[in-house]
């Protein structure tokens, strides 16, 4: 029986996806081999040693310690992607924001008194002042072409919008998915300097933090409208304000607000919604529930922040998942432990991503306890267990 401990509100679609008869799944569980959550901070909380992954049914992971994690041999789940219509739409939104000067419209309309001849004269007085521009025919800058900027970028051509991408990690998945219409730019400061919009979609990293600076916010069109829908951190406020100031930019469209950009003229500011539907709410649930269903059962791991993918089809018998440091003689030291126990290798498959590696290994029989200790005591080893196949599951 796997036992999950939950910390938020999980979508119960997600949860009916773990058998009952396998599956025990509670905010009270004490010893869980899964920790399951989207926003609660896990910083500062002690994990206990039965933990074998965390799944955030989220994207961001800043709630969670990934380092510590990492260091214990921990996958930490997310769900990239799951949300990505409703970032989509909520961007699509910000564009028409900021052209048609909404939200101080609906500020002017919510100050209207008196009967409808009183009302109808203050509206054509007062409407002038909320003129805007349409969005056929401008340019889109798109930086990041991930699962949200690909569809934000093909759907702002359905739009009547020109628009230009930039990403130097483009994946083959992303370049199928994005409409050929969509120009390449050269570099992000050809994007800056083309574009009458520019909306980032990119992760919140050390080499994205405050990507947008005072530098590229000076080669952008005076009347350009910046929109911020990946984490607060990827644009230097204080550069905006100052630019928003001067008039060398139009409207700073973001999803975080802070105390700087409360009230200040040019800042559409909206409570971080960005992934707040029902329906992508359930889509990350479902995504994470199902990664960490697979790694319990058959060590697969699909998109975790901290280890490589490995995903390898499941066969009969016993299998090894070995969590490690990225160092050399690692796989030699292993395949000599189970050689030494007479243990015939069907299968291994060895990935890396920076500082980790994963391994994991199908063996003809039973790994005895004494070479999983073996194993376990290999200099640089964080994590081993045997996974065995539900069919003669022990």
């Amino acid at each position: 029986m796997h036992k999950i401990l939950t910390y938020n509100n999980i979508s119960a679609t997600s949860l009916d996806r773990l058998p009952n008869n396998q599956y025990e799944v509670s905010s009270e569980i004490q010893y869980p081999d899964a920790i399951l959550l989207r926003s609660f901070n896990l910083h500062g909380i002690p994990i206990p040693g039965s933990v074998k992954c965390v799944g955030r049914a989220g994207v961001g992971v800043d709630n969670i310690p990934v380092s510590e994690f990492s260091k214990r041999g921990i996958p930490v789940f997310n769900a990239p992607g799951a949300n990505a219509n409703a970032v989509k739409e909520l961007t699509l939104a910000g564009l028409l924001l900021a052209a048609r000067h909404i939200s101080p419209a609906l500020d002017f309309v919510r100050t209207l008194r008196g009967d409808d001849q009183a009302i109808n004269q203050a509206v054509e007085k007062g409407k002038k002042q909320f003129a805007g521009f349409e969005l056929a025919g401008k340019t889109l800058g798109v930086i990041g072409l991930g699962a949200i900027g690909v569809k934000v970028a093909n759907a702002a051509l359905g739009l009547g919008m020109k628009v230009m991408g930039f990403d130097p990690s483009l994946t083959v998945q992303s370049a199928w998915q994005l409409s050929s219409q969509v120009a390449q730019a050269s570099s992000v400061d050809d994007l800056l300097t083309k574009s009458d919009f520019v909306t980032l979609h990119v992760p919140l990293v050390e080499q994205t933090h405050h990507f947008i600076n005072s530098a590229r916010i000076g080669l952008m069109k005076n009347t350009a409208v910046l929109l911020n829908f990946s984490r607060g951190g990827v644009v230097e406020a204080a550069a905006v304000l100052d630019a928003l100031e001067e008039g060398k930019l139009r409207a700073y469209v973001c999803d975080f607000p802070d105390s700087a950009l409360l009230n200040r003229k040019g800042v559409i500011a909206l409570p971080h919604i960005g992934a707040s539907t029902e329906e992508a709410e359930e889509n990350c649930a479902v995504m994470v529930v199902d990664q960490i269903r697979d790694y319990l059962e058959n060590g697969n791991i699909r998109n975790a922040v901290n280890f490589p993918d490995v995903v390898v089809p499941r066969t009969e018998g016993c299998r090894l998942g070995i969590a490690n440091e990225n160092i050399p003689g690692m796989v030699s030291q292993i395949s000599s432990a189970l050689a030494d126990a007479n243990l015939n290798i069907a299968d291994l498959v060895n990935q890396s991503r920076g500082e980790y590696a994963y391994t994991l290994i199908d063996v003809n029989a039973e790994v005895p306890s004494a070479t999983l200790e073996r194993i376990r005591s290999i200099p640089g080893v964080l994590s081993a267990r045997i996974i065995w196949a539900a069919a003669i599951a022990h």
